[in-house]
């Protein structure tokens, strides 16, 4: 079982009723491990989409407080039965390729702004009094105007699934304003870690990264210049666990990780890193150049000062660390 030292984000979580959606994915059965380590009676539902970041193995080993239920939030029917008597919901459900909301807007659409919209309204319903958490995405400022990008930036996503996440972002803070719903967003940046996707580039660019230097492959670096902060997910775990406090109801803060580097310089720590491995430096695709946003890194100070969060591993310990998980389950995951 992982834990990690007591601090505010960790306390009273013991017993508490909570609610994970999407907790079968990367972050979400990362959460769901803590909660369980903690104390919390869980309960994960997951529509185990293909192509998402949901695995089987995510929760192997979890104690008999987690619950798991596989059902899609985008039947209104099924949320109203997961939310009554929960104190927590960590709202994870998501479509996240890129790429993929350019050729299917619309699953996106149902996944993204659809199934939001039934889970608030289950909440309103029949939860009121839950604190809500939903993990939006840097994605939506866009192509950065100045850097690091902070919370009063322009919105003005380059893609389809940008400009989902964003009416979601919208929904959760209008059932604040119009219906008193505790909801708090928080827009993640670059997040890795341990059962992330790796077997392809739909959920991160690095999991492709650390598939080819655990299968003796050389991966592509696209570009290279591009500067990027990366999350390891421990941190974005502890954050969640703090933006439940009902004190941060109908805020949006950034959620930030390591300081920058170019992809260039994060593709050397990665070989450093494992002791091995080879990459290449390629032109950036022309059918992803459209939606590429260039440079970005976040200012999290809001979020730093509103909860007292700050990111624990530094990027050499963070990807050591999933290193280490993916050689030991990679057959699994690859």
């Amino acid at each position: 079982m992982e834990t990690r030292p007591a601090d505010a984000a960790t306390r009273n979580w013991a017993g508490r009723s909570v609610l994970v959606a999407g907790g079968m994915g990367f972050i979400g059965s990362n959460l769901v491990r803590r909660l369980d380590a903690l104390g919390a009676q869980v309960l994960v539902v997951d529509a185990l989409l293909p192509g998402g970041g949901a695995h089987p193995r995510n929760l192997e080993g979890a104690s008999s407080r987690v619950r798991i239920m596989e059902a899609d939030l985008r039947d209104a029917s099924v949320a109203p039965g997961l939310v009554d008597g929960r104190a927590v919901v960590f709202n994870l459900f998501a479509q996240t390729s890129h790429v993929a909301s350019i050729t299917d807007p619309l699953e996106d659409l149902s996944i993204n702004a659809q199934a939001q919209l039934n889970l608030l309204e289950a909440c309103r319903r029949h939860a009121p009094r839950a604190s809500i958490v939903y993990t939006g995405t840097r994605q939506v400022y866009g192509v950065p105007r100045a850097l690091p990008v902070d919370e009063s930036h322009p919105v003005d996503p380059v893609d389809v699934n940008g400009f989902h996440k964003f009416a979601a972002e919208g929904y959760h803070l209008l059932y604040h304003r119009v219906h008193g719903l505790a909801t708090c967003v928080l827009r993640l940046t670059n997040t890795y870690g341990p059962r992330m996707r790796i077997r392809d580039a739909r959920q991160t660019f690095v999991g492709a990264w650390i598939r080819g230097v655990l299968a003796g492959e050389a991966f592509e670096v696209w570009g290279g210049a591009q500067l990027r902060d990366l999350a390891y997910v421990d941190d974005v775990v502890d954050a969640l666990l703090r933006a439940a406090d009902p004190a941060h109801a109908g805020r949006v803060f950034n959620v930030g990780g390591s300081p920058p580097v170019t992809l260039r310089e994060l593709a050397d720590t990665l070989l450093r890193v494992a002791g091995r491995g080879a990459y290449r430096v390629v032109d950036y695709p022309a059918s992803r150049r459209t939606i590429d946003i260039g440079h970005y890194h976040a200012d999290d100070r809001r979020f730093r000062e509103a909860t007292g969060w700050a990111p624990r591993a530094g990027l050499d310990e963070g990807l050591a660390r999933t290193l280490d998980y993916f050689r030991e389950h990679f057959e699994h995951y690859a």
